[in-house]
């Protein structure tokens, strides 16, 4: 008997393991997809009554949308200075505000986590009751030069107790007072196509266009204004 012990609790231990590798499956093939975040029972009846639901169907079976904050994300939000940033009270009442600040102000924490600094505003404090009950948040980026918007589901709560990260987020060199961070969680996030997006820009973004512009013109009137003078010296020394 005391041989037979040591064997049995190797086959114990050996269908221990392969049950917990069974749950494991088990748990992975019924892991949701990420855009299910978003596609709900209402909207995948609405995709299919209105023929889109095979195209996002095969998305699905792909995993979904990001998870994660990619390199590419991470670029497209440096080059932000503002967004949009939806809320909700606890009974569902929805709420969008406008936020911004210098280019990159909204900094990437780890890969999944946004964060920036909240300035001083009209006081309502709209969002910041909003999330005191309803986690749930969702930024929209905007890029109107090239198109191109971003959406992020996630969850969302303000820091009012660490001066330290508040210093590390704030820009000192920006007129505004900043109050508190928002930090976000993302869980999904998406890129819309171009559609319907009419291309806006910047005081910069001219100035950059126009001295781009520039710049061969300027070129080409200092060769000129050096040819003319040579001119000059010639017919003064003739």
């Amino acid at each position: 008997m005391q041989k037979i012990t040591p064997i049995l609790t190797i086959i114990m231990n050996f269908y221990r393991t392969i049950s917990r590798f069974n749950d494991n499956k088990a748990e992975m093939m019924t892991e949701r997809p990420t855009s299910d975040i978003a596609f709900t029972d209402a909207v995948k009846s609405a995709q299919q009554r209105l023929g889109s639901r095979d195209m996002f169907a095969r998305l699905e079976q792909q995993g979904g949308w990001h998870a994660s904050i990619t390199d590419e994300l991470a670029s497209f939000i440096a080059a932000r200075d503002s967004l949009y940033f939806a809320t909700a009270s606890a009974d569902g009442q929805p709420y969008v505000q406008h936020r911004g600040g210098p280019k990159g102000f909204v900094k990437v924490l780890d890969p999944h986590t946004l964060a920036f600094a909240d300035y001083s505003g009209n006081q309502q404090y709209l969002s910041v009751g909003n999330l005191s009950e309803n986690e749930k948040a969702f930024p929209f980026l905007m890029d109107y030069v090239h198109r191109r918007r971003v959406k992020l589901w996630g969850r969302a709560r303000f820091v009012e107790d660490d001066p330290a990260l508040l210093s590390q987020l704030a820009d000192p060199a920006y007129d505004a007072t900043p109050q508190r961070v928002l930090r976000f969680t993302v869980l999904a996030w998406d890129v819309n196509c171009t559609s319907h997006i009419i291309p806006r820009h910047t005081e910069d973004d001219i100035a950059t266009a126009m001295a781009r512009m520039q710049a061969p013109l300027q070129q080409r009137i200092a060769e000129l204004e050096a040819e003319v003078s040579q001119l000059r010296a010639q017919i003064a020394a003739s």
